[in-house]
């Protein structure tokens, strides 16, 4: 599996944008997914994830009731709808895909930056 994030962009404070997450080969459905975020100067850090099945989502706090994880395994993307927006959310998105059968396999995508105005 290779993972391409794409969706990001320049907007204003309280603004929305989704975040698309392709991922090419036949085993996207077997993979936990998830987005991490960097911004300048700091660590990556957990933004989001969902399970297999899109039937499990977890949120870090301080996204938690504006940023929505969504999956659709028939068109092998991972989404994350991000409503509003503020300027500590600017950072370069990053999807990570995981999965463990004996030993874990952990693919991350190039990144998509997101720049919030105030």
């Amino acid at each position: 599996v290779q993972l391409q994030a794409f969706g990001g962009g320049l907007v204003q404070a309280g603004g929305f944008l989704r975040l698309s997450c392709a991922a090419s080969g036949r085993s996207f459905s077997t993979y936990a997914m998830g987005w991490f975020r960097q911004a300048p100067g700091k660590e990556r850090e957990f933004v989001s994830a969902i399970d297999w099945s899109g039937g499990s989502a977890y949120y870090a706090d301080s996204v938690k009731g504006r940023f929505t994880i969504s999956r659709d395994n028939a068109k092998n993307t991972m989404y994350l709808q991000m409503n509003s927006l503020k300027p500590e959310d600017t950072a370069v998105y990053y999807c990570k895909a995981e999965k463990t059968v004996v030993r874990t396999t952990i693919i991350w995508g190039q990144g998509t930056l997101v720049t919030v105005s105030s």
